[in-house]
């Protein structure tokens, strides 16, 4: 936690160096001290410590100052930090002005000049006022702060990038939590102007945009090289692991991420069946040790960034980016992974951020305390967003079309479901529509067996079905299946039109695609396993084989 602040005013610079002076010798090993000699100047600094965070534990204002009283600006520093303690320095003469203070401003004590011995008679009094203000107080929050309305879709679409990122951040709803109001009422914003994203260094972004985030937060949108041996597009497990094994064996490796980190894996709030943790780990802890370890050896992180289409000019892939850059790469790993399926169900799509969340779980599971939730999808993703709401919901119920989860998710989660009493799973169903105002109030499941259908309350319901594979931006001489997953190795063979565009004297690689040195890892690939450590073991697979291309070329 950083330490509070001992905030001094005095337009005597002789003074204010005196009683500088004396509370670093008394507190400087608990408090930071600030001074100026200047009460505006001082008052423009309160609203920039607010916005970064900071505490301030106590004002020491002297009253006698050309720009305002020293009681009129306790007055106005107390809007910026209502818990701080009020000192007043005066001279026997205003003793008056000090007393009526008492009442006006709440001071909690004034001082006369001079206070020396400050052993008798200024330390023992602030002794008692920092002790009364260190039992009460509960200090601001001091990383990045996000103020909003809980069911805003663009709140929700700053919360899940933040978290995506592994970025913390505090998360104030505006009709729930007064810091909110606090903060725009200080820096004079308007609600219209939300989401509103508050930076450590007591800047803050209005209605931002998310690549304007990335930039302030310090991620990087912009590649630092014209010619990369390898890029990798898509930054979850066979991607990350790529990136690792690229960069480890000395190829100058860039990875390219639409959103987050981590892929669906990286949403994951336990994984308990990967090869070495036996306790589990999270989606996010192994994402994070899986950036760790790639920049360690060298790889370029380029996020938030989205590849719009692939050139071909000889031997050299040229990725054109959104936001018009071109890079050019010898060879390529496409790990873009799956997205969600989106549910055309009646009424969803106008409470899509708003009550109904695609993956999510982990942003929005404090938002879900006490209430009852839904869930749609029997795989793992659901079992493992179901064991987390858990926690925070009243009751969490999934909603699944077959008669139990058997058929779809791994033993161990299903174990772990039945053991959990706020969780219940609500077999041959589906939601039939759903309501609500600004946000999402009830669902509509229709029962097969019973064939009725019933409407329940909800507080969100969350869709984990399917997968759509993040295909749609590559060129036709990138050969798919049916349902847009690259076909890769030997099923390109089962293409009638392979001979006519496969033109190597040799057949692809095990992972290569219908076009030489474009390799596909993990999910995105037609016949992969869904499994994160395939995933990862594909994402390593892939270099061997770019290895090997760039021999030939």
């Amino acid at each position: 936690m950083k330490q509070a602040i001992l905030f001094c005013v005095d337009d005597d610079q002789q003074v204010l160096r005196a009683v500088t002076r004396d509370l670093k010798s008394r507190y400087r090993n608990d408090y930071r001290i600030l001074s100026t000699i200047s009460a505006n100047e001082a008052l423009e600094s309160l609203q920039e410590l607010k916005n970064k965070g900071e505490s301030v534990a106590l004002f020491l204002s002297d009253q006698k100052m050309p720009e305002m009283q020293g009681v009129d600006f306790l007055e106005k520093a107390r809007e910026f930090f209502p818990d701080a303690k009020r000192v007043l320095l005066t001279a026997y003469s205003d003793t008056d002005a000090a007393i009526k203070a008492i009442n006006d401003v709440h001071l909690d004590y004034y001082l006369m000049k001079p206070w020396d011995p400050p052993e008798e008679k200024l330390f023992p009094v602030l002794d008692d006022l920092l002790e009364e203000w260190q039992s009460t107080v509960i200090p601001d929050y001091a990383g990045i702060r996000v103020v909003g309305y809980q069911y805003s879709p663009k709140s929700h679409a700053v919360k899940d990038f933040l978290s995506g990122n592994l970025f913390p951040f505090q998360w104030l709803d505006l009709l729930t939590n007064e810091k909110a109001t606090e903060l725009l009422e200080i820096n004079g914003l308007k609600t219209s102007q939300l989401p509103v994203v508050f930076y450590q260094d007591g800047s803050f972004s209005v209605n931002p945009e998310i690549t304007d985030i990335a930039k302030k937060i310090g991620l990087n949108p912009s590649a630092s090289s014209d010619l990369y041996d390898v890029a990798i597009i898509g930054a979850g497990p066979s991607g990350l692991a790529a990136a690792v094994y690229g960069a480890s064996e000395g190829l100058k490796t860039l990875v390219i991420e639409k959103h987050a980190p981590g892929g669906q894996a990286g949403t994951s709030s336990r994984i308990e069946n990967y090869l070495g943790f036996p306790t589990g780990l999270s989606g996010a802890d192994l994402t994070r040790r899986a950036v760790t370890q790639a920049t360690r050896f060298g790889t370029e992180m380029l996020s938030p960034q989205e590849v719009v289409k692939i050139e071909l000019r000889d031997q050299y892939k040229m990725l054109h980016l959104k936001d018009g850059a071109i890079i050019t790469t010898k060879s390529l790993v496409i790990t873009s992974g799956v997205s969600y399926r989106q549910l055309d169900t009646e009424g969803l799509a106008q409470f899509t951020g708003a009550g109904v969340y695609y993956g999510a779980a982990n942003t929005e599971a404090h938002a879900c305390k006490d209430k009852d939730v839904y869930i749609v999808g029997g795989g793992n993703s659901a079992g493992q967003a179901a064991m987390y709401l858990s926690k925070f919901s009243k009751n969490v119920f999934i909603v699944i079309r077959k008669p139990d989860l058997t058929a779809t998710m791994s033993s161990y989660l299903i174990d772990q479901i039945a053991e959990t009493p706020n969780i219940a799973v609500l077999g041959n169903s589906e939601i039939e529509s759903v309501e609500g105002g600004d946000s999402l109030e009830r669902v509509k499941i229709k029962f097969y067996k019973e064939n009725k259908s019933e409407c329940f309350d909800a507080a969100a319901l969350f869709i984990f079905i399917g997968a759509k594979p993040f295909t749609d931006w590559t060129p036709d001489e990138l050969f798919k299946d049916d349902k847009g997953f690259v076909l890769t190795g030997r099923d390109l063979q089962l293409k009638d039109d392979f001979k006519k565009n496969w033109k190597q004297p040799r057949e692809p690689y095990l992972l290569e695609t219908s076009i030489p040195g474009i390799f596909a890892a993990g999910d995105v690939r037609s016949g992969a396993m869904n499994r994160v450590a395939s995933a990862v073991g594909e994402g390593a697979m892939a270099i061997s084989f770019v290895h090997r291309y760039l021999a030939e070329v």
